[in-house]
């Protein structure tokens, strides 16, 4: 990613983070992590504290933010769909 970066999402802690920043990735859409560094060595999430702001190109912003509202409508979810254990989807 370049320096023309969009924080599109403000996660509380490194489940969360991991969780949008995978998603978005799942999507076509590169996206990075940044934020306190006691969030990995401490798992602190307190007023701000373990607060991670989740990145992305500009260029890809606004479909970010698309993505992450239809998540809070509920017509998409963070959690990834699994299939059948024999993998052809019946």
């Amino acid at each position: 990613m370049g320096d023309d970066v969009t924080t599109v999402y403000l996660a509380q802690g490194e489940v969360e983070e991991s969780q949008v920043r995978l998603f978005l990735e799942a999507h076509g859409i590169p996206a990075a992590g940044r934020g306190e560094a006691l969030r990995k060595t401490h798992g602190f999430v307190l007023d701000g504290l373990g607060e991670v702001a989740i990145q992305v190109a500009a260029e890809h912003a606004e479909r970010a933010r698309e993505l992450l509202e239809a998540v809070s409508r509920g017509d998409l979810s963070l959690e990834a769909d699994v299939l059948p254990e024999d993998g052809d989807g019946t």
